[in-house]
């Protein structure tokens, strides 16, 4: 392969790749605000300008091909002076509020000042004034004045969203971004721009001023909006998830994710309606109760029927683990009545991430053997032959009236539920639920990948120290007395979980401790998961060879 030299270290590359490609490939820092990996060259920060041998004048290192024997400084006094010129230049019109802006914390032009500039400036002018709080569309506001024209929201709106709603206006020191006449910045990958804004000049609109970003922990997890499974973020303080934001994988979502994901898909799980308690309907009333009390009912409950006149409800949200162990049980009582709801909205799916299974999970459950013949279901309902339903995080009353009165037909309907639901409502006996930002697991999205997600928020039986999950600086140095310590903690456990403890009133052969014991099992007895672990799964997921579950 061809060899670069940058900063005295020979650097191979491949053809066609700029320098500063070139450099982050081999682990080289040249600062830069506007390129970006998956955008096209603009060249117009400046920012990034090295010294190579030979040329007669400073190049950008984001334009300029590496080519072979081809020698770089970065550091050289050239380079500097011209690295702090440009950024003196930056900041001349900058309003420097750092304290009150979103982006502190987590910006480059903070950092790159702090690294790269004189650390005083010369311009003793009156800086500019420009609008301030633009709304450019629904979820982003836009402050023109900390704006430093790098171009990357519009390359991304044109390149990748494909939406061309973003453009320049006026010149010089005037110039601006705005949304074209009669336009509204409003595709639905919009708050994508938030990400890759280099400043804080746009800002998501339901995170703005919310909390800075050395107060929330961030934990590596899925997407659970439709089966693309979004690699994320969550980003949690005082125990409540506060944004999402995604996480690159180059295989699944790259840099992206879509804004419905990022916004309806994690405020259920701090709701006013999340499940505090075990429920038991007594005298027609449910009544809180306990774990001991409501599992000894329900095991009571549910001895009081045939085997085959119990169904149960597996769930796409659910991770594999959960379904897998839900099928455990229904073996061990000899019901063989396993059945899942589609979520599909037809047509609601593009060609960048959106997909129309609004679950991140049906795969998973298909790859398990569960069937999604839930007609059959209905007509056994109907025909009395099931008398009893234990339905895992499935709204099943939410999907229509012709549910509701299904549902009134039995004589008895159990529920495993995150949040209040008109399921629920109908419900003999509620169990509460973890959420999938409480719990370790794994999903299956629409391509085979097999994905992990990690606890990011504390149940009473999860501890943010003593089980290992992430911490933010308040999480470190904070005690049980500070008031950012003080969130909410929900009495839930993994559906896995639940049905482990159920099964000890019956069989008591489902023994698991760990979500990670339960997919070791299911990767020892499911050909298709043979030979995976969590540690294979890491970070970015596993692919199952498309062949194994084609036809599935």
């Amino acid at each position: 392969m061809p060899t670069i030299t940058i900063d005295g270290k020979q650097v191979e590359f491949k053809p066609g790749q700029t320098v500063i490609q070139a450099a982050m490939d081999a682990g080289i820092d040249i600062p830069h605000f506007c390129y970006h990996p998956k955008l096209s060259i603009s060249g117009n920060c400046r920012v990034c300008l090295v010294e190579i041998e030979k040329m007669p004048k400073l190049a950008i290192s984001c334009a300029t091909l590496a080519s072979d024997g081809m020698v770089v400084h970065t550091k050289s006094d050239k380079t500097l002076d011209a690295r702090n010129a440009v950024m003196e230049f930056i900041l001349i019109n900058h309003p420097l509020d750092c304290p009150i802006c979103d982006e502190a914390g987590e910006c480059k032009l903070q950092e790159y000042a702090f690294a790269h500039s004189r650390g005083e400036s010369r311009f003793d002018e009156i800086k500019n004034r420009k609008e301030k709080r633009v709304q450019l569309g629904p979820r982003v506001k836009f402050d023109a004045e900390r704006c430093i024209s790098c171009s990357r929201c519009i390359r991304f709106s044109d390149e990748i969203a494909k939406s061309n709603q973003l453009t320049f206006k006026n010149r010089g020191d005037k110039v601006t971004i705005t949304t074209f006449p009669g336009e509204s910045f409003d595709n639905p990958y919009t708050l994508n721009t938030v990400d890759i804004c280099p400043v804080g000049a746009l800002t998501n609109n339901d995170f703005r001023f919310k909390s800075r970003v050395w107060e929330m922990s961030s934990t590596n997890s899925v997407c659970i909006g439709c089966s693309r499974g979004c690699n994320i973020e969550i980003w949690v303080r005082n125990n409540e998830i506060l944004r999402l934001t995604p996480r690159y994988n180059e295989e699944v979502n790259s840099f992206w994710m879509c804004d419905n994901g990022r916004l309806n898909t994690f405020k259920f799980v701090n709701s006013e309606t999340r499940i505090d308690s075990c429920y038991l309907r007594k005298e027609g009333e449910l009544v809180k109760s306990n774990w001991v009390e409501a599992l000894e009912v329900t095991a009571k409950s549910l001895k009081e029927f045939k085997s085959n006149e119990v169904a149960f409800i597996a769930s796409p949200y659910s991770t594999l683990e959960d379904n897998f162990i839900l099928q455990k049980f229904a073996k061990q009582i000899n019901s063989n009545n396993i059945f899942y709801a589609n979520h599909i909205i037809e047509g609601d799916q593009d060609e960048i991430l959106i997909r129309e299974d609004k679950t991140p999970n049906s795969l998973g459950l298909k790859l398990l053997g569960i069937k999604n013949d839930i007609s059959k279901l209905i007509d056994l309902i109907q025909k009395k032959n099931v008398k009893a339903l234990l339905i895992m995080e499935e709204d099943l009353a939410g999907l229509g009236s012709e549910w509701e009165n299904l549902l009134s037909k039995l004589e008895l309907t159990i529920v495993i539920a995150t949040n209040q639901n008109k399921t629920t409502l109908l419900a003999d006996i509620i169990l509460p639920a973890a959420t999938y930002a409480e719990k370790h697991g794994t999903f299956v999205n629409f391509q085979g990948r097999v994905q992990r997600i990690r606890p990011a928020v504390e149940t009473e039986e999860l501890d943010r120290s003593l089980d290992g999950m992430s911490k933010s600086r308040w999480d470190k140095f904070g005690t049980k007395f500070d008031r950012w310590m003080q969130g909410k903690k929900y009495d839930a456990k993994p559906s896995w979980k639940i049905f482990t403890l159920l099964d000890s009133y019956f069989s008591n052969k489902i023994k698991f401790k760990m979500a990670e014991e339960v997919f070791d099992e299911i990767s020892k007895s499911n050909d298709v998961f043979k030979d995976l672990d969590y540690d294979v799964i890491g970070d970015l997921g596993s692919l199952i060879k498309k062949e194994v579950y084609q036809n599935v």
